[in-house]
Protein backbone atom coordinates (compact mmCIF):
# COMPACT_ATOMS: atom_id res chain seq x y z
CA UNK A 1 0.00 0.00 0.00
CA UNK A 2 1.59 3.20 -1.10
CA UNK A 3 -0.11 5.45 1.67
CA UNK A 4 1.82 3.82 4.91
CA UNK A 5 5.48 4.56 4.55
CA UNK A 6 5.04 8.30 5.82
CA UNK A 7 8.70 9.23 7.50
CA UNK A 8 10.35 12.81 8.16
CA UNK A 9 7.55 14.54 9.47
CA UNK A 10 7.71 18.02 10.10
CA UNK A 11 6.09 21.53 10.40
CA UNK A 12 7.02 24.89 9.88
CA UNK A 13 5.70 28.12 9.74
CA UNK A 14 3.82 29.13 6.27
CA UNK A 15 5.49 31.16 3.86
CA UNK A 16 3.59 32.57 0.72
CA UNK A 17 1.30 29.55 0.69
CA UNK A 18 -0.08 28.33 -2.76
CA UNK A 19 -3.41 26.71 -1.68
CA UNK A 20 -4.62 28.63 2.03
CA UNK A 21 -3.88 31.75 3.65
CA UNK A 22 -3.81 32.33 7.63
CA UNK A 23 -5.77 35.40 8.63
CA UNK A 24 -6.87 37.02 11.71
CA UNK A 25 -10.55 38.25 11.62
CA UNK A 26 -11.37 41.20 13.47
CA UNK A 27 -14.95 41.99 14.44
CA UNK A 28 -17.55 43.60 16.90
CA UNK A 29 -20.51 41.08 17.84
CA UNK A 30 -23.11 43.17 20.25
CA UNK A 31 -20.80 45.95 20.74
CA UNK A 32 -17.78 43.70 21.80
CA UNK A 33 -14.53 43.53 19.64
CA UNK A 34 -13.70 40.13 18.86
CA UNK A 35 -10.78 38.32 16.95
CA UNK A 36 -10.95 34.70 14.87
CA UNK A 37 -7.87 33.27 13.54
CA UNK A 38 -8.93 31.49 10.00
CA UNK A 39 -7.51 29.97 7.11
CA UNK A 40 -9.05 31.39 3.52
CA UNK A 41 -9.21 28.87 1.30
CA UNK A 42 -10.92 27.50 -1.64
CA UNK A 43 -14.64 25.72 -2.21
CA UNK A 44 -14.52 22.41 -3.14
CA UNK A 45 -16.55 19.69 -5.20
CA UNK A 46 -16.69 16.37 -4.21
CA UNK A 47 -18.63 13.11 -6.01
CA UNK A 48 -20.04 9.58 -4.23
CA UNK A 49 -19.70 7.42 -6.53
CA UNK A 50 -21.66 4.38 -7.32
CA UNK A 51 -20.80 1.04 -9.40
CA UNK A 52 -24.17 -0.08 -10.41
CA UNK A 53 -22.53 -3.45 -11.54
CA UNK A 54 -20.41 -4.17 -8.42
CA UNK A 55 -23.13 -2.57 -5.84
CA UNK A 56 -20.28 -0.90 -4.23
CA UNK A 57 -19.40 2.99 -3.66
CA UNK A 58 -15.57 3.75 -5.24
CA UNK A 59 -13.91 5.95 -2.68
CA UNK A 60 -10.76 7.53 -2.37
CA UNK A 61 -8.00 6.61 -0.21
CA UNK A 62 -5.03 8.90 0.68
CA UNK A 63 -2.48 9.86 2.96
CA UNK A 64 -3.33 13.50 5.09
CA UNK A 65 -0.83 15.25 6.99
CA UNK A 66 -3.39 17.02 9.16
CA UNK A 67 -4.69 14.25 10.13
CA UNK A 68 -1.75 12.25 10.75
CA UNK A 69 -0.11 14.95 12.58
CA UNK A 70 -3.19 14.85 15.00
CA UNK A 71 -3.09 11.08 15.13
CA UNK A 72 -0.59 9.05 13.80
CA UNK A 73 -2.57 5.59 13.73
CA UNK A 74 -4.66 7.26 10.63
CA UNK A 75 -2.16 6.59 7.76
CA UNK A 76 -4.36 8.06 5.07
CA UNK A 77 -8.58 8.85 4.74
CA UNK A 78 -11.65 6.93 3.35
CA UNK A 79 -12.89 10.09 0.82
CA UNK A 80 -15.12 11.48 -1.85
CA UNK A 81 -13.60 11.96 -5.19
CA UNK A 82 -12.88 15.33 -4.59
CA UNK A 83 -11.22 18.71 -5.77
CA UNK A 84 -10.90 22.29 -5.12
CA UNK A 85 -13.09 24.58 -7.37
CA UNK A 86 -9.96 26.57 -8.91
CA UNK A 87 -11.06 26.99 -12.20
CA UNK A 88 -13.82 29.12 -14.53
CA UNK A 89 -15.40 25.76 -15.36
CA UNK A 90 -18.95 24.45 -14.43
CA UNK A 91 -18.45 22.71 -11.57
CA UNK A 92 -20.23 19.63 -12.52
CA UNK A 93 -17.26 19.88 -15.33
CA UNK A 94 -14.98 20.19 -12.60
CA UNK A 95 -16.16 17.01 -10.90
CA UNK A 96 -16.06 15.08 -14.33
CA UNK A 97 -12.42 16.23 -14.61
CA UNK A 98 -11.71 14.76 -10.67
CA UNK A 99 -13.35 11.71 -11.31
CA UNK A 100 -12.03 10.73 -14.47
CA UNK A 101 -8.20 12.01 -12.31
CA UNK A 102 -8.21 10.61 -9.39
CA UNK A 103 -10.93 7.04 -10.03
CA UNK A 104 -10.00 6.77 -13.84
CA UNK A 105 -13.52 6.61 -15.30
CA UNK A 106 -15.09 9.31 -17.91
CA UNK A 107 -18.37 10.18 -16.79
CA UNK A 108 -20.87 12.59 -18.88
CA UNK A 109 -21.88 15.80 -17.04
CA UNK A 110 -25.26 14.87 -17.73
CA UNK A 111 -25.19 12.13 -15.24
CA UNK A 112 -23.93 13.94 -12.19
CA UNK A 113 -26.41 15.21 -10.21
CA UNK A 114 -26.03 17.72 -7.36
CA UNK A 115 -26.92 16.38 -3.82
CA UNK A 116 -26.43 19.78 -2.06
CA UNK A 117 -24.08 22.31 -0.69
CA UNK A 118 -22.70 22.99 2.66
CA UNK A 119 -19.85 24.76 4.36
CA UNK A 120 -16.99 22.46 5.90
CA UNK A 121 -14.29 23.45 8.50
CA UNK A 122 -16.64 26.44 9.48
CA UNK A 123 -14.38 27.11 12.34
CA UNK A 124 -11.13 27.12 10.56
CA UNK A 125 -12.13 28.12 6.55
CA UNK A 126 -15.31 28.37 6.12
CA UNK A 127 -15.08 26.99 2.67
CA UNK A 128 -18.15 25.57 0.72
CA UNK A 129 -18.37 22.07 -0.50
CA UNK A 130 -20.42 21.28 -3.28
CA UNK A 131 -21.28 17.44 -3.10
CA UNK A 132 -22.70 15.29 -6.04
CA UNK A 133 -23.38 11.81 -6.93
CA UNK A 134 -22.59 9.56 -10.18
CA UNK A 135 -22.96 6.17 -11.06
CA UNK A 136 -20.11 4.15 -12.55
CA UNK A 137 -18.81 0.73 -14.46
CA UNK A 138 -16.03 -0.96 -15.86
CA UNK A 139 -17.01 0.11 -19.22
CA UNK A 140 -16.73 3.55 -18.41
CA UNK A 141 -12.98 3.28 -17.27
CA UNK A 142 -10.25 4.47 -18.99
CA UNK A 143 -7.53 4.84 -17.00
CA UNK A 144 -6.32 3.74 -13.57
CA UNK A 145 -7.04 6.82 -11.76
CA UNK A 146 -4.37 7.52 -8.56
CA UNK A 147 -4.36 11.47 -9.49
CA UNK A 148 -1.90 13.76 -11.65
CA UNK A 149 1.27 14.33 -10.65
CA UNK A 150 2.74 13.26 -7.19
CA UNK A 151 -0.62 12.62 -5.85
CA UNK A 152 -0.59 8.70 -4.17
CA UNK A 153 -4.30 8.59 -4.64
CA UNK A 154 -5.61 4.43 -3.64
CA UNK A 155 -9.02 3.50 -5.09
CA UNK A 156 -11.36 1.12 -2.34
CA UNK A 157 -14.37 -0.29 -3.03
CA UNK A 158 -17.26 -0.87 0.40
CA UNK A 159 -19.82 -3.09 -0.55
CA UNK A 160 -23.52 -1.45 -0.49
CA UNK A 161 -23.42 -4.13 2.12
CA UNK A 162 -21.39 -3.40 4.56
CA UNK A 163 -21.22 1.02 3.96
CA UNK A 164 -23.92 1.28 6.17
CA UNK A 165 -21.47 -0.22 9.10
CA UNK A 166 -18.55 1.31 6.78
CA UNK A 167 -20.04 5.06 8.12
CA UNK A 168 -19.94 4.26 12.09
CA UNK A 169 -16.38 2.17 12.26
CA UNK A 170 -13.81 4.94 13.77
CA UNK A 171 -10.78 2.78 13.20
CA UNK A 172 -11.29 4.20 9.89
CA UNK A 173 -10.50 7.60 9.39
CA UNK A 174 -13.08 9.29 7.14
CA UNK A 175 -14.62 12.90 6.17
CA UNK A 176 -17.89 13.86 7.19
CA UNK A 177 -18.73 14.79 3.63
CA UNK A 178 -18.55 11.06 2.75
CA UNK A 179 -20.61 9.76 5.33
CA UNK A 180 -23.42 12.92 4.86
CA UNK A 181 -23.08 11.57 0.97
CA UNK A 182 -23.67 8.11 1.98
CA UNK A 183 -26.46 9.09 4.51
CA UNK A 184 -27.85 10.35 1.34
CA UNK A 185 -27.39 7.60 -0.95
CA UNK A 186 -29.69 5.62 1.97
CA UNK A 187 -32.27 7.87 1.82
CA UNK A 188 -32.92 9.23 -1.48
CA UNK A 189 -31.68 6.17 -4.29
CA UNK A 190 -33.76 3.14 -4.68
CA UNK A 191 -31.88 -0.40 -5.16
Amino acid sequence: MKNLDISNLSTIKLENPKFVRPIRINYTQNDIQKTWEAVKSFDSVAVLLYDDIKKAFLLVKQFRAPVYLCDNNCKFTYELCAGIIDKKVSLKQIVKEEIEEECGFNVDVKNIQKITSCFTNVGVSGAKQHIYFATINDSMKVNSGGGIGDECIELEYISLDIAKEFIFDESKAKTPGLMFAFYWYFENQKN
